[in-house]
C-alpha cells in the first residue's frame, strides 16, 4: 500500500535520513582504510539464521571482515533468558549460530566470535552504564516497546527493559566505532552513543574513554516470509541457511502469491510476488525486473520454480560448508573458547580503564 509522505518529517524519519547521509561518507572511509575500524555485530541465539539474515546482514559482516576491518560477533545468550523455550536449548542454539557464521564465511582466525555469558567484564559495564540513563529514556525506546509487545510474556522482565543499555555494553566493551544495523536498531545505537558521551563527560577528565560509534545502516531490501509477513525465525515462514534442497522447495512452493498470471515486479501493489522476484534476483545477481521478464505470463508456479532453483544453487556451497563444520562439534566449541578468551582480554582492559576513570580502581 502506498502512503503519502507526512508534511513535516518525524523525528524517526529525520534520524534515518541523517544516518543514511552519514553512511555514504562512512562507506568511503571504510574503503579507504578498512583496518582503522572495529566492528561489533551479532545475534540472539533463538534459532537457525535464514535468507533474510543472510542478505540483510551476514554477507555485509563477511564483506567488512574481508576488507580488513576488525570484526567482533557477539552471540547474545544472556538476552534470550527471557524466553524459557529458547533458554532450555541454549547450547544447541549457540552452536547453530556459530555454524551459520562459519558457513557464510566468517573466519575465526580474523574475527572474534564470543558469547555474553563468557565475558564477565562486559556484563559488569552494564551497572555504571545504567546509572547514566533514565527510566524515562528506556521507557520511550521504540525498539524496546516493540520487543515487549511481541515477547508473548505475561510480565516484562527487568532484563528485557535494559536491553538497550546491555547492547551499549556489547558495543563499548571493545570500543567498536562501527555498528552495522537495520533501521529498527537505530534507537538502540543512539542509546549507546548517549552512554559513551555521558561517561566521557562525567569521567573522562578531558579525554574520551569511549568512542561514539557510528551506524552503518543496512541497504538490504526487505524479504517477506513465505506467508507474506516479515521473515522471522519464530514464525516458521523462512528458508533457513541449513534447510536442504527438498525443504527449500516445499517452503517456496507454499509461499503466498496472488491470482494474477503475469509476473511483474511491483513492491507496492504485489508485495508477495515482488519479494520472491527479489530473492531470485539477489541469488542470480540480476534485477527483479529481469527475472520477471524471463517468467512473463507463465504464472506463480513458474516463479516459484525459478526461485527454488536460484536459492538452492546459491546456497549449495554454504550448506556444504555448514554440513562439514557440523560433523565436528568440538571444533565449534574450540572456536568459542578462543573467541571468548580474546573478548575477555579486551573487556578486562576496558573495565580496568573504566574503574580508573571512576576512581574505583582499588
Amino acid at each position: 500500500m502506498t502512503t503519502l509522505a507526512p508534511t513535516s518529517p518525524s523525528t524517526d524519519a529525520l534520524g534515518t535520513a541523517a544516518a543514511r547521509t552519514r553512511g555514504a561518507a562512512l562507506e568511503e572511509r571504510i574503503l579507504e582504510d578498512p583496518g582503522r575500524f572495529r566492528v561489533l555485530t551479532g545475534d540472539r541465539p533463538t534459532g537457525r539464521l535464514h535468507l533474510g539474515h543472510y542478505f540483510g546482514t551476514l554477507h555485509n559482516r563477511v564483506r567488512l571482515q574481508d576488507l580488513g576491518a576488525e570484526l567482533f560477533v557477539i552471540i547474545a545468550d544472556y538476552q534470550v533468558l527471557t524466553d524459557r523455550d529458547v533458554a532450555d536449548r541454549l547450547t544447541e542454539h549457540v552452536e547453530e549460530l556459530v555454524l551459520d557464521h562459519l558457513a557464510v564465511g566468517v573466519d575465526p582466525e580474523r574475527s572474534t566470535v564470543f558469547t555474553h555469558s563468557a565475558v564477565p567484564a562486559l556484563n559488569q559495564l552494564l551497572l555504571p552504564f545504567l546509572s547514566l540513563v533514565s527510566v524515562a529514556e528506556l521507557n520511550r525506546n521504540p525498539t524496546v516497546k516493540d520487543e515487549i509487545a511481541h515477547s508473548r510474556q505475561s510480565a516484562v522482565s527487568g532484563l528485557m527493559f535494559t536491553y538497550p543499555v546491555h547492547q551499549a555494553a556489547d558495543i563499548l566493551f571493545c570500543k567498536a566505532d562501527l555498528v552495522p544495523v537495520g533501521q529498527d536498531q537505530l534507537p538502540h545505537l543512539e542509546i549507546t552513543r548517549t552512554v559513551a558521551r555521558r561517561f566521557n563527560d562525567r569521567y573522562g577528565s578531558g579525554g574520551a574513554v569511549f568512542p561514539e560509534p557510528e551506524a552503518l545502516l543496512s541497504e538490504a531490501p526487505l524479504l517477506l516470509g513465505t506467508d507474506g509477513t516479515k521473515m522471522s525465525k519464530s514464525r516458521g515462514n523462512a528458508v533457513t541457511l541449513a534447510a536442504d534442497a527438498d525443504e527449500t522447495a516445499r517452503l517456496i512452493k507454499g509461499a503466498k502469491t496472488d491470482s494474477e498470471r503475469h509476473i511483474a515486479y511491483d513492491p507496492a501493489g504485489r508485495p508477495e510476488v515482488s519479494s520472491l522476484l527479489l530473492l531470485a534476483a539477489l541469488c542470480q545477481g540480476r534485477t527483479p525486473e529481469e527475472v520477471a521478464a524471463d517468467i512473463g505470463s507463465a504464472g506463480s508456479a513458474a516463479l516459484k520454480r525459478a526461485v527454488t532453483e536460484s536459492v538452492n544453487e546459491y546456497l549449495a556451497p554454504v550448506r556444504s560448508r555448514r554440513a562439514e563444520y557440523a560433523r565436528d562439534r568440538s571444533y565449534l566449541r574450540g572456536i568459542l573458547r578462543e573467541g571468548n578468551e580474546r573478548a575477555r582480554a579486551v573487556a578486562d582492559a576496558t573495565l580496568a580503564e573504566v574503574r580508573a576513570a571512576m576512581n574505583s580502581h582499588y
